[in-house]
């Protein structure tokens, strides 16, 4: 079950909508009465309206003076519900919606308690014109019987929160339950997509996912890369860090889940490389090299870099005329390292083909049959030029 609130300054169109006058209303033969308190039996619209504005003549600053309210309990627990049956769940509502007193992280009360049971309202029983499931439309007086104001700060937590409190104590399946059974749905659903792919490429990911009728929005950083996406099917919202099991289904890790799921290692992914035989192993030590710890992401690689193109990067860079010139080489240490060998990081897009989100910009993407390291070394510190810039020294000549 769920439930909205909002307070609003329109309070007679709700009233004509909820009571079924509104031309807006199809069908209006499909909306029931429920009950009314605090009402003259058999009060219209205008004659709720009028009450309303009565009740808040008492404060004339009070611009939104009615609480909108709506409550969609699961279809299956109100098949066989009578008008007593609805009457009974607003009532064990507007207890819940009352009791809340709501605080801030300090323990400071940021909205106390309101007093619905002893405000004028009107509920009715809508029937969808389409699929039938029945839901409560509610109009309340932001002004109580005491002539005190019904507080609407967070009025939509207060709701949710009651909405919750009901169905726990009648046994029913709560919003958090129905969106723990809708993200093990999602996680099946990308998984399935993944285990049918041929081969890696985040671009068949995400159109598989769309012939699930799945909206999919990818947000990608300024060179391209994937960062992450979401998922919507109809009023479900999914983002890449909530479903799977621990977070699997996150962009950084995707290619990671889809080698697994065709059971293929990370020493098979380095055979199947058409550079695995020119590929040097830079995670161990050789002679000529230089050990270089590689700090990405706020975590810190040990990598042997080859001594000329250590040298190289010293000269790129020199310290004694450059402000950042340890970042620009551990820049393009970075780089070098993942082109050379693109296992060379875990979490990383890769700079082989075969899809995952990579860009069209400048950095190194693979290492040519061809292609010598200390050429490639020059291209590693252009590409951490661009990105970082250089940051000359003042007053500190070579």
């Amino acid at each position: 079950m769920i439930a909205k609130a909002k307070s609003i300054s329109h309070g007679i169109n709700d009233l004509n909508y909820i009571t079924g006058v509104s031309a807006n209303k199809k069908h209006p033969e499909r909306i029931f009465h429920i009950c009314d308190n605090l009402l003259p039996l058999g009060t219209d619209p205008s004659g709720i309206w009028n009450s309303i504005k009565l009740a808040s003549m008492y404060h004339p600053r009070m611009k939104n003076n009615t609480i909108r309210i709506e409550i969609s309990p699961s279809p299956e627990h109100t098949r066989n519900f009578t008008a007593e049956d609805w009457e009974r769940l607003w009532r064990d509502f507007v207890v819940e919606f009352d009791r809340q007193a709501l605080k801030d992280k300090n323990g400071h009360v940021i909205s106390p308690k309101t007093n619905i049971a002893g405000s004028i309202s009107t509920v009715y029983v809508h029937y969808e014109s389409e699929s039938g499931i029945p839901h409560i439309h509610a109009a309340v007086s932001r002004v109580d019987k005491d002539r005190n104001i019904n507080n609407d700060s967070n009025i939509h937590l207060r709701a949710q929160r009651a909405a919750e409190k009901v169905a726990r104590k009648r046994g029913w399946k709560t919003a958090a339950d129905v969106r723990d059974v809708n993200r093990r749905q999602v996680s099946k659903d990308c998984l399935d997509v993944l285990g049918r792919m041929g081969r890696w490429s985040a671009d068949d990911y995400f159109a598989g996912l769309q012939a699930k009728d799945y909206d999919v929005r990818v947000r990608k950083d300024n060179n391209g890369i994937i960062r992450g996406y979401v998922l919507r099917k109809g009023n479900a919202r999914f983002k890449a860090s909530e479903i799977g099991t621990g977070r699997n289904l996150m962009a950084s890790k995707l290619e990671d889940t889809w080698n697994r799921l065709h059971g293929i290692s990370e020493q098979q992914r380095r055979n199947s490389s058409p550079y695995s035989d020119t590929r040097n192993d830079y995670t161990s030590y050789r002679p000529g090299t230089r050990r270089v710890g590689i700090n990405h992401d706020g975590e810190e690689y040990t990598r042997f870099i080859p001594e000329p193109v250590m040298s190289l990067f010293d000269d790129e860079f020199d310290y004694r005329d450059t402000e950042n010139w340890a970042d620009l080489i551990n820049e393009a240490c970075y780089h070098f390292a993942v082109a050379m060998s693109y296992m060379a990081f875990p979490n990383v897009p890769t700079y082989t083909s075969g899809g995952g989100g990579a860009s069209s910009n400048d950095l190194p993407r693979k290492r040519d049959d061809l292609e010598e390291e200390m050429a490639l070394a020059r291209r590693c510190a252009n590409a951490a030029r661009a990105r970082m810039g250089v940051v000359k020294r003042r007053g500190f000549r070579r």
